[in-house]
């Protein structure tokens, strides 16, 4: 009897207990997020080889970045962490968008390095979904995008697709619109860590169609971290420190993301961010002065601390060495932020007015300078013959060549010189 009567109470209240849970603890969907590790397995992405650090890989860095985050954003309640990959292993694209999808996430983000062959660009740059802007962004879409060919479902999938037809153009702005103003301000908010917490020189928010991103029914953007084919930032990319900063930068990025989430009650589409007006170019050239040295250093010098672009100027009997150049404030701001990094503390930006002609002397370009002649079957004296100069100052044999009223001229006989196999020359400015 006690049994029978215990039974319906105990179910009762097990009834009562089981849909108060569902009604308080299991309707509280978690923020999911899924985090895209780019290429893996036999596809290692952009790649590079350096003396100092041998080979690195966009797989290996992207890997660890998307791990870091994918643990600062586990340790927060209200987040569940999907990842596509947490080894290196290669999922296709399929594979990624149907795992997110499935999912039903609240964002993916795609995490890549960016790499270029013909110039050494640097910094980072966010991507959403949306029409080409310019042969740049171009370029990177097909870069990423050529891994459909890896995978047969992808090929199935995508390699068909003619993103220039009116058809796909129609229908790319309406999955766009959907997710676009979503996208826009979390890609805004992670570039807004960049260039704000890292000081890292941020190339913006930017569009374009990426198979990873066109599939997806939920907000998505692609990071690219930085580009592995510049020498200084392949180093950050490749060094804790900076794998450390960049996961910080996107884990804050999102969480900025989730909090305008919550206030807005479930979305973040109600204001578009704000567009950054172009950045317009300062009247000089500016140029980092890392040191004033009479020691000659050439390029790969461990004087120099690992930087590439230098220019040595040669004025009286100094050698100035100055880093990078560029016309925009943003840039140059960075370029001397890597110089102090590299151990130049008292590196200062110079301006130099371009084309500048000088009123009295002229540049020229110091071939050699040794203690004994050079010999009269030396490759510099076959190649330039009587256009080499040769004067002695204190003992030392001076060989020069050419002259020029700019700097510009000055580099361009430099360059002249290096095609002709003539390396490691400096630019001497000479004042009468």
């Amino acid at each position: 009897m006690n049994t029978d009567i215990k039974t319906p109470t105990f179910t009762k209240y097990f009834t009562l207990a089981f849909l108060l849970l569902f009604i308080f603890g299991g309707a509280q969907k978690k923020f999911t997020i899924v985090l895209d590790a780019g290429h893996g397995g036999s596809d290692h992405g952009s790649n590079r080889s350096y003396p100092d650090i041998g080979y690195i890989a966009e797989k290996d860095i992207t890997l660890s970045v998307t791990l870091k985050v994918g643990r600062m954003l586990e340790k927060d309640k209200d987040f569940k962490v999907i990842y596509t990959r947490k080894t290196d292993v290669y999922p296709s694209l399929t594979e990624r968008t149907d795992l997110a999808n499935r999912s039903k996430a609240d964002l993916f983000v795609s995490i890549h390095v960016n790499a270029n062959t013909k110039t050494s660009p640097y910094g980072t740059e966010t991507y959403l979904l949306g029409v080409a802007q310019n042969n740049t962004n171009l370029n990177v879409a097909k870069a990423e995008n050529e891994v459909i060919y890896l995978d047969a479902q992808d090929r199935q999938r995508f390699a068909s697709y003619d993103p220039t037809s009116p058809e796909s153009l129609i229908a790319l702005k309406l999955q766009q619109a959907r997710y676009r103003e979503a996208s826009t301000i979390l890609a805004g908010f992670i570039e807004d860590q960049f260039a704000n917490k890292d000081k890292r020189l941020s190339r913006g928010v930017k569009q374009e169609n990426f198979h990873v991103l066109r599939m997806n029914a939920m907000p998505s953007v692609l990071v690219e971290m930085g580009f592995i084919s510049n020498y200084d930032e392949a180093h950050y990319l490749a060094s804790e420190i900076g794998q450390n900063e960049i996961s910080e930068s996107i884990y804050n990025g999102i969480m900025s993301y989730k909090k305008a989430y919550d206030r807005r009650g479930g979305s973040v589409a109600a204001t578009p961010a704000p567009e950054k007006p172009a950045e317009q170019p300062l009247k000089n050239d500016f140029r980092i002065l890392l040191m004033s040295s009479p020691s000659k250093y050439n390029s790969g010098d461990p004087a120099l601390k690992g930087l590439n672009y230098v220019l040595p100027i040669k004025e009286g009997n100094l050698y100035k060495y100055y880093y990078a150049n560029t016309n925009l404030a943003s840039v140059r701001d960075n370029n001397l932020k890597t110089a102090k990094d590299a151990g130049f503390k008292n590196a200062v930006p110079i301006g130099f007015v371009p084309n500048q002609k000088l009123g009295s002397g002229y540049y020229t370009i110091e071939v050699a300078a040794t203690k004994d002649k050079l010999s009269s079957n030396s490759y510099a004296v076959q190649t330039l013959k009587d256009k080499l100069i040769r004067e002695k100052v204190n003992g030392v044999f001076y060989y020069t060549y050419g002259n020029a009223k700019s700097l510009e001229e000055a580099i361009d006989l430099q360059k002249d010189l290096d095609k002709k196999g003539i390396q490691n020359t400096v630019i001497q400015k000479v004042v009468k």
